[in-house]
């Protein structure tokens, strides 16, 4: 067992492939768009990654950040198809747990039956679900109705990025990572090859920004998954709730990504929120898929 501040880019490709192994047996990957981009640019240096090594081959992997000095650390962790069932993933939680000092909120993408069996192990409980919900783009999408006094544009790279940040606060101030993204957060994605501006639309109330929706377009890949288009955040600043705003933004994104010839959407959302569920259902949308928080 390794444990790294950061790895270095020989370990890197190694937690990738053990990663991309992982996508191709349970058809989903096992790690989150935050960790994945902690591995190719690095992120707080609080986080630690643990390597699982066997023979000098790295079959394990678990990524560990101090996230939330109220709820406690957050993992993540995954190992090779190749090398599971022989105590291998019980033996990393058990590192990883010793690390944080028995405190862990576990991250499991697609509630696997596998998962849940390891983390009732080792007394985690089910704590938080995270909702994947999905709809077709060929399916019509109503049309959409701007608030009064409401203009929208896109996302104007090295000018916007301030003023998005207090709205993005501000409409997440209680959600437990979104809601926390800095500069450095959301610059790192605008350097991510899926980033288009185009497809990052904000409303204004005069010249205050007031709401937006970034969408996002995952490409095909070599697991055979075809392009995806996401309803990656939609955010209203609180004085705006209410009006409609949310909806509309989410309508225009949806119209966006049908235009650029995507044929699903697909979003998440928290199971207990259960006023934005009824939201994308109304538009069409209805549960896909599931990503499950444990806590011990």
């Amino acid at each position: 067992m390794k444990v790294r501040e950061r790895l270095d880019e020989q370990e890197v490709a190694a937690v990738l492939a053990v990663v991309d192994a992982a996508t191709a047996a349970d058809r989903v990957r096992p790690l989150n768009e935050h960790v994945m981009l902690h591995l190719r640019y690095g992120g707080d240096p609080r986080a630690r990654s643990l390597l699982l090594l066997d023979d000098g081959e790295v079959i394990g992997y678990a990524h560990v950040d101090p996230t939330d000095e109220v709820a406690g650390p957050s993992g993540e962790l995954v190992i090779h198809p190749a090398h599971r069932r022989r105590g291998h993933g019980k033996r990393l939680l058990r590192a990883v747990l010793d690390l944080t000092g028995g405190r862990l909120r576990l991250w499991a993408h697609g509630d696997h039956e596998g998962a849940g069996a390891l983390v009732a192990s080792l007394g985690f409980e089910r704590a938080r679900s995270l909702w994947q919900m999905r709809r077709s783009l060929y399916a019509p999408i109503p049309e959409h109705t701007l608030p009064e006094g409401v203009t929208v544009r896109t996302f104007v790279p090295g000018q916007d990025e301030d003023e998005w940040l207090k709205v993005n606060a501000a409409a997440f101030a209680n959600h437990p990572e979104q809601g926390t993204w800095t500069r450095d957060d959301l610059e790192r994605r605008e350097r991510e090859p899926w980033f288009d501006p185009e497809g990052f639309f904000l409303a204004f109330r005069g010249d205050r920004l007031v709401g937006f929706h970034w969408t996002k377009i995952h490409g095909s890949d070599e697991h055979g998954h075809e392009p995806l288009g996401e309803v990656y955040v939609v955010g209203v600043d609180p004085s705006q709730q209410g009006t409609g705003l949310g909806k509309a933004l989410t309508l225009i994104g949806l119209d966006h990504l049908r235009a650029r010839g995507l044929a699903q959407a697909m979003l998440y959302v928290d199971e207990s929120n259960t006023a934005a569920i009824r939201l994308y259902e109304s538009l069409g949308f209805a549960r896909w898929d599931v990503d499950v928080m444990y806590a011990v």
